[in-house]
């Protein structure tokens, strides 16, 4: 039986892929937890709906398997799945025919005094009324941590665009958001 590899690269485990189907199983297990979470946050924060940022997860990796029959080696397995998410949420969203609501995306806090809760309503609604491209460097920011350099590789975009959309849509979240807090402050 092959165990878990968790100290194994990505790279590594993608390569296993092409292996016995006991290390196929392996490496896209391990491949999976390691990944499926941030995509599934991602995809989340972006649909703004449970249900189908599972859908979107699942067909990312769906895809993922299919890229398999005919790439044998791939680097950035990671920047990769984010990739796939992203355009399948692009997809999801030409689809919907209302305005994506972001009322159920998580937004992390400790503090849950009714100030609070009030606040990352505000932030919520604040975000829902970026540019989506704005909207999305910022979440992939913010939230999934990703550097300027990974989201331009994600977005297909370049760095200084990446830039300039964090840049405008924090400073337009700032002019919203202004009134609100300096009302909390008082």
């Amino acid at each position: 039986m092959i165990q878990k590899n968790s100290h194994k690269s990505d790279e590594q485990l993608y390569a296993m892929l092409f292996g016995s189907k006991a290390e196929k199983e392996v490496g896209f297990t391990e491949l999976y937890q390691r990944h499926s979470q941030r995509i599934y946050q991602y995809c989340r924060r972006i649909c703004g709906n449970d249900q189908m940022a599972s859908d979107i997860l699942q067909e990312t990796f769906l895809r993922f398997l299919n890229v398999t029959e005919y790439k044998s080696e791939m680097s950035n397995i990671s920047g990769f799945l984010l990739r796939i998410a992203r355009n399948l949420c692009i997809d999801s969203r030409k689809k919907q025919s209302h305005t994506v609501s972001f009322e159920r995306m998580d937004i992390p806090s400790h503090d849950m005094s009714l100030e609070s809760k009030e606040l990352r309503h505000l932030l919520v609604a604040a975000l829902d009324a970026l540019p989506d491209d704005h909207k999305e460097a910022i979440i992939l920011q913010a939230y999934n941590g990703l550097s300027y350099q990974e989201i331009s590789d994600a977005t297909n975009v370049p760095i200084s665009t990446v830039r300039n959309w964090i840049v405008r849509g924090k400073k337009k979240l700032r002019e919203i958001l202004a009134p609100y807090i300096q009302e909390l402050e008082q």
